[in-house]
C-alpha cells in the first residue's frame, strides 16, 4: 500500500515539561507505530507553542539578570525546540518499533521553512511570544533591540513577531529520500524554521510559522495522500459548546469554507486547521484532511472516523 501520511501533532499535547513530554510522545507513538505496520508512510510536524516560549523565556530571565547574555534569536529558538521535540518523538517511536520487533527507522530533519520577505505579516507581527513587561520596559525594549510590543489583555505589554505564509521547504528532497527508505521522519517541527531567500542565499527572521499551515505545505510538496491534523476533539463541531453543536463528520471544501465563513471556528484553534485543511485538498486530485484526536488517530485513517475534508 505505502500510502503517505503526514500527521499534524499540537505542541500543546505535548504538556509543559520534558517529563510531562516523554510521556505524551510515548502514547503518540503506539498510534503512530500501529499505522507504520499497517503499511503508512508517514511524516510527524509537531507544534512547540510552550516549548519555544519556555526557551525563549529562558534567555530573556538571563538576560534580565545579565546584559552580557545574549538573548536568543527566534529562528534558533525554534531549531532548539526541534532539536529535543524531535529527539523525544524518534526516541519514543524507536523504542516502540523496537517493542515490537520491527526494524524501522526513526529520522528528525531539523527543517527550514521558506517564506516571501514581502509577506505582510511582516508588517503586521500577530504573535505574541516572551514575558509581559511593563510600559517603560518594553518601549526600553523595543528602542534598544527593535522589537514590536502590544498590550496584552490588561496582564501588560508583549513582544509580537510576523507569522508569514510558508511558501515552501527547503529540506523536502531529503524528506521524501527519507520516506523512500522506509523511515518515519520528524520535520518542520514548530512550523519550521522560517527563512527567505535574498541574492540566492537563505537568511533566517524573527518569526513563528503556524504549524499547520507547515504541515499542508509539506503535505503538498510531497504529494502526501492524506493531511492529519490531531486535536483535543475527536471531530470538528459547528455551533461549539451551544445546545445546538453539531459534530461534522464529512464536509466537502465549500461547505469547509462557508463554515468559516459563518464564524464557528475560533480563530486561535481550529480556524487555522480548517484552512490548513482547504489548502492542502485544493491543491491536488483525490486527497483527503482529516481532523480529529490523538486517542482517535488510528481509527480515522483505517475507518474515516474523524472530521473528513475533501
Amino acid at each position: 500500500m505505502n500510502k503517505q501520511l503526514v500527521i499534524a501533532l499540537g505542541g500543546n499535547a505535548l504538556g509543559n515539561t520534558p517529563d510531562e513530554q516523554k510521556e505524551a510522545v510515548s502514547a503518540a507513538a503506539r498510534h503512530i507505530v500501529q499505522l507504520v505496520k499497517d503499511g503508512y508512510r508517514i511524516v510527524i510536524v509537531h507544534g512547540n507553542g510552550p516549548q519555544v516560549g519556555m526557551i525563549n523565556l529562558a534567555f530573556e530571565l538571563a538576560y534580565k539578570e545579565n546584559a552580557n547574555v545574549s538573548v536568543m534569536p527566534f529562528a534558533e529558538c525554534c531549531a532548539m525546540s526541534q532539536g529535543y521535540i524531535g529527539f523525544h518523538l524518534q526516541n519514543a517511536l524507536q523504542n516502540t518499533f523496537l517493542e515490537q520487533g520491527m526494524a524501522t527507522h526513526v529520522s528528525a530533519a531539523i527543517t527550514q521553512v521558506i517564506v516571501k520577505q514581502d509577506d505582510p505579516a511582516f508588517q503586521e507581527p500577530t504573535k505574541p511570544v516572551g514575558l509581559f513587561y511593563s510600559e517603560e520596559e518594553a518601549n526600553a525594549i523595543a528602542k534598544e533591540r527593535g522589537y514590536t510590543f502590544i498590550e496584552d489583555s490588561g496582564r501588560g505589554f508583549r513582544r509580537v513577531v510576523p507569522s508569514p505564509e510558508p511558501v515552501d521547504i527547503k529540506e523536502k528532497g531529503t524528506i521524501r529520500c527519507l520516506m523512500e527508505n522506509g523511515d518515519v521522519v520528524i520535520a518542520c517541527g514548530g512550523g519550521g524554521i522560517p527563512v527567505y531567500c535574498k541574492d540566492g542565499l537563505l537568511h533566517s527572521v524573527d518569526a513563528v510559522i503556524d504549524k499547520d499551515k507547515a504541515a499542508a505545505k509539506l503535505a503538498d510538496v510531497i504529494d502526501a495522500d492524506s493531511f492529519i491534523v490531531l486535536t483535543a476533539v475527536p471531530r470538528v463541531a459547528i455551533h461549539f459548546g451551544k445546545p445546538e453543536q453539531k459534530w461534522l463528520e464529512r464536509i466537502s471544501i465549500a461547505e469547509a469554507k462557508q463554515y468559516s465563513k459563518e464564524g464557528h471556528f475560533a480563530p486561535g484553534s481550529m480556524l487555522p486547521k480548517i484552512e490548513a485543511a482547504i489548502k492542502f485538498v485544493e491543491a491536488g486530485n483525490g486527497r483527503k484532511a482529516i481532523i480529529t484526536s490523538l486517542e482517535n488517530a488510528y481509527n480515522a485513517v483505517v475507518k474515516d472516523q474523524g472530521t473528513i475534508i475533501g
